[in-house]
């Protein structure tokens, strides 16, 4: 057999993959498997620019003719079943079979699905997918009141969407504040705050229960029969590994593949990259770690002996009118001290969190434009002696929190 590489998966992770490979190895066999209709898209623009042009030619992530120029046979509209890791072959959904000298993993995730009662209703839906965003915005226009499920990047997003589309937007988060792994308690007020300045109404520790009435939705109820009215949901409760078609197989998961520092699975000559990826015991889906994963997986299958290198998870959010920036260790119980520089007009927000005279983490509301300093600073493990203050913060008094 002739050396082929396949790569299940049509996302950023496999297409930075094949770039790496393309760097120095122009001839080796490149197959892509994506179980989509479409040529692989950017899925970020499907909650960041809803009621955009979504069409499936203006997302994509590469143009039509970089499949052509790189050699990459793109097999659209296919679903991997199973891998025949004896015979290093993929079985396909219409009963083809593809063998491979090298595999990579990079079948992404798809969104978990709460187990809320009546769930499965008309008018409830997610956005994982370029036919969801369709979906949704055919029918938005005939409904009244919306509520998203999930106060999240993905669903403050949505809401950001619709409401400027002109719905009535309510949000419900089973947790105490919105973005709890990204924002402190303050910035989560702030961020709550300005969200309710464009009329959408924010629940917190709203564990919804149940989604009401008969065949279509009319609204949810939650602990202590508390209710919410509407006719229409999107919810978001977080991502779950594409692992399906590995599950008979001897490669190792948990809740994603299981893999290395160099990206191999438990299996030689198969890899793992992006959302499917379970590393150190955590999934990150984050879309600068699935283009380092898939980097460094693309290098190592053509022997170039490459490490990831943890990359330090970034968040950002443009939206409600202000833009927002989270990197790195922003819990304040795992730091020594941080300093704090907050506006009067309750919409600007600076922290930096330090951890061994270093810094480990930022959050930023309100001005981000100096946010590649504080990421520079957190990716070098910048000493807080050497930084100059002076960049990120202004004339507000500084205020240290140990």
């Amino acid at each position: 057999m002739n050396d082929r590489i396949i790569i299940i998966g049509g996302g950023i992770a496999g297409i930075s993959a094949i770039k790496a490979i393309r760097e120095t190895n122009s001839t080796i066999d490149i197959h892509m498997i994506s179980n989509e209709k479409f040529y692989p898209y950017n899925r970020l623009r499907l909650t960041k620019g809803l009621f955009g042009n979504l069409s499936s030619e203006d997302i994509l992530l590469q143009k039509k003719e970089w499949y052509e120029i790189n050699k990459v046979n793109l097999h659209i509209n296919k679903e991997v079943t199973w891998i025949d890791v004896k015979e290093h072959e993929v079985i396909l959904d219409d009963g083809d079979k593809l063998n491979f000298s090298k595999l990579l993993l990079s079948s992404g995730a798809h969104n978990y699905t709460p187990p809320i009662e009546g769930i499965e209703k008309e008018n409830v839906y997610t956005i994982r997918h370029l036919e969801d965003a369709w979906n949704i915005k055919e029918v938005v226009g005939a409904k009244k009141k919306l509520l998203i499920i999930g106060g999240g990047i993905q669903g403050l997003e949505t809401a950001w969407e619709l409401n400027q589309h002109g719905e009535e937007v309510a949000i419900a988060e089973i947790q105490s504040r919105l973005m709890p792994m990204q924002l402190d308690i303050r910035a989560s007020q702030i961020l709550r705050k300005i969200i309710e300045g464009y009329n959408i109404k924010v629940y917190l520790e709203m564990q919804v229960y149940k989604i009401l009435g008969e065949n279509e939705v009319t609204g949810v109820s939650g602990e202590n029969g508390f209710e919410i009215s509407c006719d229409m949901i999107v919810y978001n409760a977080g991502i779950r590994p594409n692992i399906k078609y590995i599950k008979d197989t001897p490669i190792q998961f948990n809740k994603g593949v299981i893999v290395n520092n160099k990206m191999e699975t438990s299996v030689e000559d198969i890899y793992a990259s992006g959302d499917v990826v379970e590393l150190g015991g955590r999934i990150s889906g984050l879309w600068n770690i699935a283009i380092e994963q898939g980097k460094s997986a693309g290098y190592n299958m053509i022997g170039m002996d490459r490490v990831y290198k943890n990359i330090v998870p970034v968040t950002t959010l443009n939206a409600f009118g202000i833009s927002l920036f989270s990197m790195g260790n922003v819990d304040e119980d795992n730091c020594h001290y941080s300093l704090i520089e907050e506006c009067e007009d309750d919409k600007s927000y600076k922290r930096i969190f330090i951890h061994d005279n270093k810094i480990v983490g930022a959050i930023v509301i309100g001005d981000t434009k100096k946010s590649p300093i504080l990421k520079s600073a957190i990716e070098n493990q910048t000493s807080i002696n050497e930084f100059d203050l002076s960049k990120i913060f202004g004339k507000d008094e500084m205020i240290i929190r140990k």
